[in-house]
């Protein structure tokens, strides 16, 4: 596998877990503290909000800002929430066929959860 490709497959994985990735959608409409997305983003810790913005901050997708004693988040660039928007104007468009894949692929764990080699 070659560097860039290496690379493109961990830039998307920042946007694979549920949690960075409504995150980041917050982030679309401003900069945000950890308390205003933990309010956001139902079922999250602040604990795990702030993990997750460290990893968006190391992987360079979000910056931070203190002020006073709260930390205020942003998205790095404003490209990010381009294809954020993409994603969204293609989904429509193929939410069906993601979600029969998604089906086939649970399927597949499951039968491979179930073989045994003896």
């Amino acid at each position: 596998m070659s560097r860039e490709l290496l690379l493109k497959v961990k830039f998307f994985s920042a946007f694979a877990h549920p949690v960075r990735l409504q995150i980041l959608d917050e982030l679309r409409n401003g900069e945000k503290s950890v308390s205003d997305l933990v309010k956001l983003i139902d079922g999250v810790s602040q604990s795990q909000v702030s993990n997750h913005l460290a990893c968006l901050r190391d992987c360079g997708l979000v910056n931070a800002r203190r002020e006073w004693r709260k930390i205020y988040y942003s998205l790095a660039d404003p490209k990010t929430a381009q294809l954020l928007r993409t994603a969204d104007d293609i989904l429509p468009k193929v939410a069906s066929k993601i979600a029969a894949c998604l089906e086939i692929i649970a399927k597949a764990e499951r039968n491979r959860e179930t073989k045994h080699d003896y």
